[in-house]
């Protein structure tokens, strides 16, 4: 095999943002789910275009060759992906428009344009334009070779103006609601049509579009011939100077400083006057490939407030529940009343998130934070939720209480930067120990390790592990895998892990843990070589993987080989997949599926048949190069008998999926499940299932603590035993 077959990495990350869009036009996907499949799918396409394609457009501009992108030159790369993404935005706006919103319109939900607007609610914006908007406005004059600085993923309005010519852009304010409920007075009620609900009725403008109808004030004298709404990305591809000898918090500041006004990636715009787009193109020195025209509701990816039922319910809005998928309460795996540490002192606990609560984790920190017997806490934070974070200020308070509190936080998680530099100060202040990861690495490892005084004295550690961010919003909706365990030797691993962040101890290798970049990726590859190895025509090894992308060409490589060696292979790609699977004597045993569904699958597992002695594994890294060269991350084992069997049939589930499910040809297509038929089997969710799986087992500890306390009660009322008057 000379040349590696692999695909685009790009264009395969375009495939999955395209199955993520298929998800939201299912017939089956209620209607303001659908809305939030599109706001994710046009998110997504925002930090696509900031940070993958400005790769690609820099590395056209420095004349790279094409072997850095899978064969294809650089140009005819960004000629494929206009195609595709103006592709998928014609289909999106084209569903939105005749499916979508007719339908909200049908629920009492009406997202109006302006020709939908009434004379009375055009009188009513018009006064709300005055009043609140117009003294926020600055219009800026475009020059031809100059683009004012006006910030990153904000959306401007565009003024042709009669005369010379001369064009105004108009940055659209950012402290104002976008979304403008109109009063229910200024529509005269009709009698309601057929299916039309009784009572209260939302009415809604945009701000943009506000802006857009009466900006032609802010000219007196001059005449707006046109108008177009638009949003520029910039390019977020680059870091900090990590050689900066002065404050590092103060060179990250930079950065986000810096990105705001960054070289402009793309233009997306809503309108048709071409004059205005061709100087807003070569203001921002964009090209025909740079530029995307989309129907009305340009910034889909800013439309999260509509797709959450509490936005209607403020405005007086009863959403009738069809409009959302049906609410799956997460279940508890813990017993508040018990102690945390007693819960895993039992035996090591494995916790399915969002299907089990995050609650679990959070009382982990939270109990550590409040015990006195508790001593130290050392724990990596990635990406967290914002100012209320629970996590963080349980460490806080650990610090102010003068536990040892060790926090190695992230500052380079992209789009996350200020978050953290808030956090890193708030836990700094409070006594805390931080670090801000390691030079030229980003720390994506997710571990806690609490270090606890025995009432005998002895010193115990407890440990978790899991495959996503200490983040309590996120694990509302994304699929993780958590790990708690007091087994001495993976305590042991982690604390030299933490000594190897924070201190000058030599890299090593640890006994059941492995680190990238260290080890890692080693450690993948020996493990399919293995298999490969024991594998027979009469005992075919097994290899079974959910990762969330999949693109470094050396571990794809030890999969091919394996493959030919008669290793069934079976992959979960939720996202980017390089390798080509079913290609004859090369990948001709390896089949690629992706599950998508209504939480964003996140976690990563692995398993190996190793000749019947089975070995599982959890892991915050994913098959890319980035992740097992250029970040700390952690591979881990499932050691108890009974939490690897539940992980193997977890695996497992997700290829029996045929309602949510995605499987890849050989030519790099995929082909959706849920639409070639069942084969007479029945209709399978997995997260349907996992959900499922998760409530019975409350059910089975709940009825088993009943049996208990039934006991426990009969053995305390029992009658002592009679005694004989005579003794």
């Amino acid at each position: 095999m000379n040349k590696l077959p692999m695909l685009n990495r790009e264009l395969s990350w375009l495939d999955y943002n395209a199955r993520v869009l298929a998800e939201g036009l299912k017939p089956s996907t209620p209607l303001l789910e659908k809305l939030n499949f599109m706001r994710i799918f046009a998110s997504n396409l925002d930090e696509f275009f900031m940070v993958r394609v400005a790769a690609v457009k820099s590395a056209l501009l420095n004349k790279q060759t094409s072997e850095e992108w899978a064969g294809m030159h650089p140009r005819d790369l960004l000629d494929a992906i206009h195609q595709k993404v103006q592709q998928q935005y014609d289909t999106l706006y084209a569903h939105l428009h005749e499916i979508v919103l007719p339908g909200l319109a049908a629920n009492a939900i009406h997202l109006l344009s302006q020709d939908a607007w009434s004379s009375r609610e055009w009188r009513y914006l018009e006064r709300f334009f005055a009043e609140k908007v117009y003294p926020l406005l600055t219009p800026l004059r475009l020059e031809p070779d100059y683009f004012p600085s006006t910030g990153s993923l904000q959306v401007h309005v565009a003024f042709r103006l009669e005369g010379e010519q001369s064009i105004a852009i108009v940055q659209v304010p950012k402290n104002i609601d976008r979304f403008i409920i109109l009063p229910q007075d200024l529509t005269i009620a009709a009698e309601p049509e057929a299916g039309q609900p009784q009572g209260n009725v939302l009415r809604i403008a945009l701000l943009e579009d506000v802006v857009l109808a009466f900006g032609s004030k802010l000219f007196s004298g001059l005449k707006v011939q046109h108008g177009l709404i638009f949003k520029v990305n910039r390019d977020a591809d680059f870091s900090v100077d990590e050689d900066r000898d002065d404050d590092f918090l103060a060179a990250m500041e930079e950065v986000l400083t810096g990105r705001q006004n960054s070289t402009p990636v793309r233009m997306v715009y809503t309108g048709s006057d071409q004059i205005l787009v061709d100087a807003l193109m070569r203001s921002l020195a964009l090209g025909p490939l740079d530029v995307y025209h989309v129907d009305w509701l340009l910034d889909l990816g800013r439309t999260t407030a509509l797709c959450d039922p509490e936005f209607y319910r403020g405005h007086g809005l009863v959403p009738a529940p069809s409009l959302f998928f049906s609410q799956w309460k997460p279940v508890r795996s813990f017993d508040e009343k018990g102690s945390i540490f007693d819960w895993i002192d039992e035996h090591d606990r494995f916790v399915n998130l969002p299907y089990e609560s995050f609650d679990v984790v959070q009382r982990f920190i939270e109990e550590s934070a409040n015990d006195p017997s508790v001593l130290g806490i050392k724990i990596t934070l990635y990406r967290t939720s914002g100012m209320g974070s629970p996590i963080v200020h349980a460490l806080a308070k650990a610090a102010r209480s003068g536990k040892q509190v060790v926090v190695v936080l992230e500052l380079k998680a992209r789009f996350d930067e200020e978050k953290n530099i808030s956090w890193a100060t708030e836990l700094e202040q409070a006594g805390a120990i931080v670090t801000y990861g390691v030079a030229r690495l980003k720390v994506h490892a997710k571990a806690a390790l609490v270090i606890r005084r025995r009432q005998d004295g002895s010193i115990a550690r407890y440990l978790h592990l899991s495959t996503g961010n200490y983040n309590e919003k996120t694990a509302r909706s994304y699929v993780d895998f958590c790990l708690f365990t007091a087994h001495e030797s993976l305590c042991t691993d982690v604390a030299l892990f933490f000594n190897i962040l924070t201190g000058y101890s030599s890299i090593q290798s640890l006994s059941f843990i492995a680190v990238a970049p260290f080890d890692l990726k080693q450690r993948i590859i020996a493990l399919i070589d293995r298999e490969a190895s024991q594998s027979t025509p009469e005992s075919p090894g097994l290899i079974i993987a959910k990762l969330n992308a999949l693109s470094d060409p050396d571990i794809i490589k030890a999969l091919y080989n394996a493959s030919a060696k008669g290793v069934q292979i079976m992959l979960n790609v939720r996202g980017v997949c390089t390798l080509i699977p079913g290609l004859p004597g090369i990948s001709e045993h390896i089949e690629v599926r992706s599950v998508l569904g209504r939480y964003l699958e996140h976690g990563r597992m692995l398993y190996f048949r190793n000749a019947g002695s089975e070995e599982l594994y959890l892991s915050s890294a994913d098959w890319l190069s980035r992740n097992m060269e250029k970040r700390i991350e952690l591979l881990f084992p499932v050691l108890d008998a009974e939490l690897r069997a539940r992980c193997k049939d977890i695996l497992m589930a997700y290829f029996k999926d045929n309602t949510h499910s995605y499987r890849q040809d050989q030519l790099g297509e995929w082909e959706d499940l849920s639409q070639t038929g069942t084969g007479g089997e029945a209709r399978l969710c997995v997260q349907e299932r996992l959900y499922k799986l998760a409530k019975k087992a409350l059910h089975s500890r709940e009825e088993k603590e009943e049996i208990l306390q039934v006991r426990r009660s009969k053995s305390a009322t029992a009658a002592p035993a009679s005694k004989n008057p005579g003794d």
